[in-house]
This record gives structure tokens, C-alpha cells and sequence, in this order.
């Protein structure tokens, strides 16, 4: 028995992947300049405070080995 295969149409099959991602990003909330500027506010102080504790953990840290150290 012999299977015939299908022909696939890479050209059908593109069109058909950007048509999905079309719809796909209708359906996407965009954020608006005040989300925007909000959101970023709040990453930029969350980048903050943690860049801070590292320091303060990293200080502590180094002073601790230096008096075993010593």
C-alpha cells in the first residue's frame, strides 16, 4: 500500500502563522502613557532597593571577614 503525502503549501502555512499572531495581538491590553510611566517608576525603585540591600549585605559581609581575617 502505497501513502500518498499531502503537499504542503509553505506559503499557505505563513499566512496562516501571521494571521494567528494578527488576532492574537488584537486581543493584547497595550498600557497607555500613564500605565507606562507608572510601571517604569515602580521597576526603576524595585531595581533600587534591591541594588541597595545587596550593597548593604555585601558591606556587612566584607566587614565580617575582615575582623575573622584579622
Amino acid at each position: 500500500m502505497i501513502v500518498k503525502k499531502e503537499k504542503v503549501n509553505r506559503v499557505e502555512q505563513v499566512q496562516k502563522y501571521f494571521r494567528g499572531v494578527f488576532n492574537e495581538l488584537k486581543k493584547v491590553h497595550w498600557p497607555n502613557r500613564r500605565e507606562i510611566t507608572v510601571y517604569t517608576a515602580v521597576v526603576l525603585v524595585a531595581v533600587a532597593v534591591v541594588g541597595i540591600l545587596i550593597w548593604l549585605f555585601d558591606s556587612i559581609l566584607s566587614r565580617l571577614l575582615q575582623l575573622i581575617i584579622k
